[in-house]
């Protein structure tokens, strides 16, 4: 059996291992294919029964260019680089990875306000560059700082990951609600569930940890935003186009948002043009809240299961029944 991972290295720059993939049969390994040049897609499959992509689009074209495609394993949640339909079509389950990276994105978003309130990065450089030993006064800061106790956390998509963070959240001491379509019992134990407009009018910060929908996409926007309290902070390590990228950086220039902590955006990697950039207070991670060793590890353990599952006649987290 022939296996091919198009895009291993954002999984796998080298510090965890192949080997229990390779168990499985002849294994070739591309650090990264071309997300553009179908031949090269197409070459490299070639033909491949079991391939994993993460980034590198595989459409109806290819699968049709590439016969003995058994399995297609997404190394990710998003599974929108498929054309799932016609792979069903061809009678091709495809998996994803729908839960390994709670603790690490609830981790993340928490991290993102924090530096919102502190500014450690900055004033840690500060330190190194003297400013403190030749400082008159025995301490000093170049940002307010911001204490979150007792302050109103609203998060918008209350699953797993957006209960991790409020969890976190009330740890802190933060009032904590949330609006979502679906209500859990436990996460009435974290949050009070709340309608999209008291959670945009009451909450101090906001944090989006909801999938991207016809009816999330750009739910935050200039008249959303309008409706929020003045200052407010607004954390997004979900998904880049739930936000409209102009309104925000318009929100963050005038004061309304106070700032904002970003590990997506609408296209990636991040546009030279893109208006957060140059926005105030606006800060930006390169989409690496998935990325600890950890949370990478269980993705390769998730997606060898999927793999392993296939083969023995079960398939699990199938996204293309």
């Amino acid at each position: 059996m022939k296996i091919v991972v198009l895009d291993g290295y954002t999984l796998n720059p080298g510090d965890l291992s192949w080997d229990k993939l390779e168990a499985f049969g002849g294994l070739t390994v591309y650090d990264r294919t071309s997300l553009t040049d179908e031949d090269e897609i197409i070459s490299r499959i070639g033909d491949a029964e079991i391939v994993f992509t993460n980034k590198t689009p595989i459409r109806a074209t290819t699968l049709k260019a590439c016969p003995n495609i058994k399995f297609i394993g997404v190394l990710a949640t998003g599974y929108d680089v498929v054309d799932v339909g016609v792979a069903k079509e061809m009678n091709i389950p495809v998996t994803n990875i729908p839960t390994y990276g709670t603790a690490s994105v609830g981790q993340f978003a928490i991290g993102l306000l924090l530096e919102i309130c502190h500014h450690i990065g900055h004033h840690s450089e500060a330190v190194h560059e003297g400013r403190w030993e030749t400082n008159p006064d025995w301490c000093f800061w170049d940002y307010p700082l911001i204490e979150l106790d007792g302050k109103t956390m609203g998060i918008i998509g209350f699953g797993r990951i957006g209960q991790r963070t409020g969890t976190i959240a009330k740890a802190l001491g933060m009032n904590v609600i949330a609006h979502d379509a679906v209500q859990s019992e436990y996460g009435k134990k974290i949050a009070t569930y709340v309608g999209l407009d008291e959670l945009l009018k009451t909450s101090d910060v906001i944090a989006l940890h909801c999938p991207l929908l016809p009816s999330t996409k750009g739910i935050i926007n200039k008249d959303t935003i309008s409706k929020m309290k003045d200052g407010v902070i607004i954390i997004n390590n979900s998904r880049g186009p739930l936000v409209i990228e102009e309104d925000l950086a318009e929100a963050l220039n005038s004061g309304k948002v106070y700032a904002a902590g970003l590990d997506v955006v609408s296209s990636e990697p991040i546009k030279g043009d893109n208006p957060l950039l140059k926005a105030k207070n606006c800060f930006i991670t390169p989409h690496i809240s998935w990325a600890p060793k950890e949370s990478r590890g269980r993705l390769m353990n998730i997606a060898i299961d999927n793999l392993a599952k296939f083969l023995e006649g079960s398939p699990i987290n199938v996204v293309n029944k």
